[in-house]
């Protein structure tokens, strides 16, 4: 038989905003903001999908978007730590970071994990805050 064990939890949301826990660091603005477009939601779509760095011009090539727009969006994802870029020559190519990306968005779920209270516990995905 699993027990299941409560951490006191803070009764309103100015207490629990008074509280550090690991969520407050995982839950990054830059990267929410990175995701948060559709075009670069896409684009990032696409990058992953192929498995391998591609240069401006093949991504801008998954979207209707102009090629300058494209490369803006693709620095941002870059400044968010959820692509690198390389050059050669005139040409630039981003790959995606997975191991960086799979690391943060594991941490948040395993975060969010933890705050999730044990009546909502059959909410999450596979009953994973029962397992606590």
């Amino acid at each position: 038989m699993m027990t299941q064990t409560r951490r006191h939890r803070p009764a309103s949301p100015k207490q629990a905003s008074t509280c550090c826990g690991p969520i407050d660091d995982l839950l990054n603005p830059e990267l929410f903001k990175a995701l948060c477009d559709p075009t670069r939601a896409k684009l990032l779509g696409c990058l992953a999908k192929c498995g391998r760095a591609c240069s401006v011009s093949e991504v801008a090539e998954c979207c209707s978007v102009d090629f300058s727009v494209v490369s803006r969006h693709l620095q941002l994802l870059e400044r968010a730590g959820i692509l690198v870029s390389s050059r050669e020559g005139r040409t630039v190519s981003y790959a995606v970071k997975y191991g960086h990306l799979c690391q943060a968005l594991r941490g948040l779920a395993d975060a969010l994990e933890q705050c999730c209270p044990a009546d909502q516990a059959a909410e999450c995905a596979g009953g994973c805050c029962a397992k606590r």
